[in-house]
């Protein structure tokens, strides 16, 4: 099986970016189950229903989110409609929707997505990830040996040592939130395939997506600026992980990295 995970979708142009490229990777990658993180969809935080279907009509087979999960109030209802889109599974027991789901192939199960966020660096109040997700993954096993789990995380440390948690229990840990693609993707001994962080589809004359003065702005000053999402030529950041269906092991996990140029010269940038 081969499984591509996008990272962060940020914005509209992020959106767009992946829906024009998602067709064409599909097919000339072989790629049978795509996965999105999509929780910066909707200008920037959040994901609406709309955006959530459009990804799924595409061909998308699972959307993550992440600590924006619930910017669009909608979604606290819409999640619970929509098993194909989860959020992190150590989020407070209640909290609306399901952190796992398992795909299916005529109806049998050919694999399941898991979404677990770190807690190094963060204000949310969550539950243990490492306990956590190895319960739910030894439940999982019990259905299908093809498991992929996607970290919602700031620290490439806990990130790192969950990749080491769960090797050999799963079939890849790739790491979302940090909108930047690390380079440092492997199988490990375990057989499961890792990489700290699969990066951002958006704009990349930006600051992780945002308007880059704007940021600048926050940064001199310290004032309490509103970010906008940023405009301009996109890049699209991606993994391809190759799974042996009957192991779940990872044979080979590729990054995916395109960068559109700019129509012109802009800010010492240059054009095509």
């Amino acid at each position: 099986m081969r499984i591509l995970f996008f990272g962060d979708v940020v914005g509209r142009t992020g959106r767009d970016v992946v829906l024009a490229r998602l067709g064409d990777l599909r097919k000339r990658l072989g790629a049978d189950l795509v996965i999105v993180n999509g929780e910066n969809a909707a200008a920037g935080t959040g994901i609406t229903a709309q955006l959530c279907r459009e990804f799924l009509d595409a061909g998308v087979d699972v959307i993550t989110l992440g600590n924006h999960a619930w910017d669009k109030r909608e979604i606290a209802t819409y999640i619970d409609e929509e098993p194909r889109l989860i959020r992190p599974m150590n989020f407070p027991p209640g909290t609306p929707g399901y952190g796992h789901v398992v795909v299916k192939r005529g109806g049998k199960p050919v694999a399941a997505v898991v979404q677990i966020h770190g807690r190094v660096f963060t204000p949310l109040l969550l539950d243990d990830p490492f306990r956590g997700v190895e319960e739910v993954v030894q439940q999982l096993r019990k259905t299908t040996p093809v498991i992929v789990v996607d970290v919602h995380g700031e620290a490439s440390s806990e990130k790192v040592a969950l990749g080491w948690f769960l090797d050999g229990k799963v079939s890849a840990v790739i790491g979302t939130h940090t909108h930047v693609q690390t380079a440092d993707e492997v199988v490990l001994p375990g057989g499961t395939a890792y990489l700290t962080d699969v990066g951002m589809c958006g704009p990349w004359m930006s600051v992780i997506g945002m308007d880059r003065n704007l940021v600048l702005e926050r940064f001199l000053t310290q004032m309490p600026v509103r970010l906008e999402v940023a405009r301009g030529p996109a890049v699209l950041s991606a993994v391809l992980i190759d799974v042996d269906e009957a192991t779940g092991h990872a044979r080979s996990i590729d990054r995916i990295f395109e960068r559109e140029k700019p129509a012109k010269e802009l800010d010492g940038f240059p054009g095509n």
